[in-house]
């Protein structure tokens, strides 16, 4: 078993398109009583797609002529803030708001699960890495 594997990067990632999902939801939430709202939603599958992705590295520029140039770190990975796209197909009420409230509870309720869950092992992958830092002393 490797003690430094992609799995922490991984639930990282995760938590971050997660929180970004749960902002959209609530949004969803207070604005349910707002006339002309559409409903947004945040594409975890392709938020975490792109968020794996290798990114390229940027190359810094010298700060003055015959200087080396920096080593250009990578610019990291895209926002999960540009998956988030208004929901298509949802009947909207009188006021025009699509929000249905039962449906965004739902999904805000199963989104907090699936963070604790991730969150929950983060924890224990910690727990077994300051295990194996402290030679098996609890």
């Amino acid at each position: 078993m490797k003690i430094f594997d992609a799995t922490l990067g991984t639930l990282e990632r995760a938590l971050d398109v997660r929180l970004s999902r749960q902002t959209v939801l609530a949004g969803n939430l207070a604005n349910a009583n707002t006339p002309g709202f559409v409903q947004r939603e945040l594409d975890f599958s392709a938020a975490m797609a792109a968020a794996a992705a290798p990114a390229a590295p940027e190359q810094a520029s010298a700060a003055r002529p015959g200087d080396m140039p920096l080593a250009g770190g990578a610019s990291g990975p895209p926002a999960p803030e540009q998956f988030v796209f208004e929901m298509a197909g949802a009947s909207p009420g009188l006021d025009g708001n699509t929000v249905d409230l039962d449906k965004a509870s739902a999904a805000v309720a199963e989104n907090s699960l699936q963070y604790g869950a991730a969150a929950k092992a983060v924890a224990r992958k910690l727990a077994i890495l300051r295990y194996a830092a402290s030679d098996g002393q609890a």
